[in-house]
């Protein structure tokens, strides 16, 4: 930690008052009166206020000193980073031709007495294209597809899968067009029922076929309760679909593809039927930021000498890579200069700038002398007089963008066609900028690492720049039973599901664990969903890259994911006559998930410690503090599986791994009314 500052006048302002007193009773003992209410004291008192902030402002210069230290050593804040969510566009009705929303469209969470609106952008054009169905083929496991486009389209049953199914059995549908990012929505009519599945769980798999091969859809709605029923199904197609030809036919092919059913699901026993199909586009999908577009911000003229600073007029810049355009005016055209991260290897003739991205700070190339006494050019400079701008950049971010699902919902502008936005998923990634302060902390880590990781607190911080808008990191040792077996060993299979990702194959001598836990926002209700805490590869791969880059040679490295063990507490409670029994379950209930949490949970509110068992002790003490409960009479800890809902037997203390992390799943709370 940074060392203290001394105080180089540590005099306040009643010392002052007091000590121009006795100045009075040696100089002047005639003057007796000393109360505030002598207006010569009134006097002292003026002026010990103004000695006061003297002093303040003295004392302020250690810290100026220590700010211009870290200045030298080239710490600078860091800026903040803008959430990103993916918005669904849902047009009023399928429309014949496409609906084109371009970049920068806003949309913009709901407005309330308390809370202002947040507002998100869309980073690229989106195009709803339409379509409609042009064939269909059905293809038992292990065999070639069988057009049967015009039995559907005559109105004739026809079975989907094979008389008995099994998995591989496939019924594709042909688009007249591809539709990625779409939703698209199949009108399917069935007058079979009853065959088997159950119709909210059924062992089915959407998929559309893309550059890359089959690539699975999220099933936003299915009314049909595979494919049982009349009804529709609704897909959002992944953004590389495209046409291809099955068989002899060239169409945008979506599927359907029966798979294994999970333990416990029910399978089918008989096929069931459709007689008739239509498709059609009904939305779309694009990514928007937390972010304002700023463009065509002119900055002013160079000045034509070396090192020249402006600042942008919106700060802090963010959410791109480059985070700023800039371009020059030579009188022959406008000339694009690029922003690096210093000029070390910069030349007299490179347009090179540097921006420092939480102020707005522009800087360009200095003239350093070098030890033999020439004068060396780091980045062209400007010609005198050229005009300077900004075509494009972003400002915004933080973690106000980290909204939950379904918040983004308003439309800033009418769109035509469109009747309504939504997020399925909450916007992430929203960190606030550094402070001072924090930086003040970070300045001996730094030091002390000089890029390179040895320690677990070097890991930590490093992985914590690659990626600012993690929850959790945490460094372990790997154990030798784990170098052993090449991997940790699973706590649930919860924890095996979240996989892991690393630098290298195995886990060998010399090896290290970084641990990632994604940031996820609750949704309403103050509940986190399971998938929400698996990273996804994007976070995973930078944070491996940045590690790999600063690990010592032969030390092996892994990123992944801990090991989440699901938890469900039964617990009895008695509450007070004047309480009401559901209020008090709900309360229970919300303690028990804010106790648990995996980010926010635990004794300090900072999240669950990494391997920290659970004791029923602490249970009964968190229940215990909830209003309305007089007594708690019973607490049971169960593991559970939060893929599967599968519970473990009753105990009283649930052991974890040292890369393990407490998942609060399905609680169960019983309240007994006082008579």
């Amino acid at each position: 930690m940074a060392l203290p500052a001394p105080h180089l006048d540590d005099r306040r302002f009643q010392q002052f008052v007091d000590d121009a007193k006795r100045y009075i009773q040696q100089r002047c003992p005639e003057w007796t009166d000393h109360n505030v209410s002598d207006p010569g004291v009134t006097l002292i008192e003026a002026v010990a206020h103004m000695a006061d902030q003297i002093v303040y402002r003295l004392n302020r210069v250690p810290e100026k000193n220590h700010l211009a230290f870290l200045d030298l050593l080239g710490v600078t804040l860091f800026p903040p980073s803008a959430a990103r969510a993916d918005v669904t566009f849902w047009l009023s009705a399928a429309q014949p031709e496409p609906v084109v929303l371009p970049a920068g469209t806003e949309v913009a969470t709901g407005r309330t007495e308390t809370e202002e609106s947040v507002v998100f952008a869309t980073e690229d054009d989106l195009t709803v294209v339409p379509c409609e169905l042009t064939a269909v083929l059905r293809q038992e496991a292990g065999t070639t597809p069988e057009d049967r486009s015009q039995d559907v389209f005559a109105g004739s049953d026809v079975a989907v899968f094979a008389a008995a199914p099994q998995p591989g059995d496939t019924l594709l549908f042909g688009l007249s067009a591809a539709v990625p990012r779409c939703a698209a929505v199949l009108l399917l009519d069935s007058r079979v029922d009853g065959v088997g599945v159950d119709p909210r769980q059924p062992p089915l798999r959407w998929e559309a076929w893309t550059a890359d091969g089959w690539a699975e859809c999220e099933v936003s709605e299915d009314s049909t309760g595979g494919l049982n029923r009349p009804g529709e199904v609704v897909l959002h197609v992944p953004a590389g679909h495209t046409v291809s030809r099955v068989g002899r036919t060239d169409a945008a092919w979506l599927r359907c593809r029966v798979v294994e059913a999970a333990p416990g699901q029910p399978f089918y026993s008989a096929s069931p039927t459709v007689r008739s199909a239509s498709a059609f586009t009904i939305g779309g999908t694009t990514r928007v930021v937390h972010a304002t577009v700023v463009k065509d911000e002119p900055l002013g003229e160079s000045a034509g000498v070396p090192g020249q600073r402006m600042r942008l007029a919106h700060a802090p810049a963010v959410a791109d890579r480059p985070p700023l355009r800039l371009q020059v005016s030579d009188g022959d055209g406008w000339q694009e200069w690029q922003v690096v991260p210093d000029f070390a290897s910069s030349g007299p003739h490179d347009r090179h700038i540097t921006l420092e991205e939480a102020t707005g700070a522009i800087a360009f190339g200095p003239s350093v002398r070098q030890p033999d006494g020439s004068v060396r050019q780091f980045g062209a400079v400007p010609a005198k007089g050229s005009v300077i701008r900004a075509p494009y950049y972003r400002t915004g971010g933080g973690r106000s963008g980290n909204v939950a699902r379904g918040a983004i919902q308003a439309l800033r502008s009418s769109i035509p066609y469109v009747a309504r936005v939504e997020n399925r998923e909450a916007a992430r990634g929203g960190v606030d900028g550094e402070t001072v302060q924090e930086a003040k902390v970070r300045a001996p880590i730094t030091l002390r690492a000089q890029e390179r990781a040895v320690t677990a607190r070097d890991y930590e911080e490093l992985a914590r720049r690659a990626a600012p808008e993690a929850a959790r990191i945490a460094c372990l040792a790997v154990d030798p039973a784990e170098r052993s077996t090449g991997a940790a060993p699973a706590v649930s299979p919860a924890g095996a599901q979240a996989g892991q990702s690393g630098g290298t194959d195995g886990i060998g001598e010399n090896a290290v664990r970084v641990l990632v836990v994604p940031q996820a926002v609750p949704d309403r209700g103050g509940r986190l969903r399971f998938e929400q805490l698996v990273p996804g590869e994007e976070l995973l791969g930078r944070v491996t890259q940045f590690l790999d880059e600063r690990r010592p040679v032969g030390t092996r490295l892994a990123v992944g994911p801990p090991f989440y063990q699901g938890v469900t507490v039964v617990a009895t409670l008695h509450s007070f006559r004047a309480a009401k029994a559901d209020r008090v379950r709900a309360e229970a209930l919300d303690a028990l998930y804010a106790y648990l949490d995996p980010l926010t949970g635990g004794a300090h509110g900072d999240g669950w410690p990494f391997g920290r068992p659970l004791r029923s002790g602490e249970i009964f003490a968190a229940l215990q503090r909830v209003p309305g409960v007089e007594l708690v009479d019973e607490v049971l800890l169960h593991p559970a599986d939060p893929l599967t809902g599968r519970r473990g037997d009753a105990t009283d203390r649930i052991e974890l791994a040292r890369s393990a992390l407490l998942f609060p799943f399905d609680h169960r709370v019983r309240v007994i009314e006082a008579r």
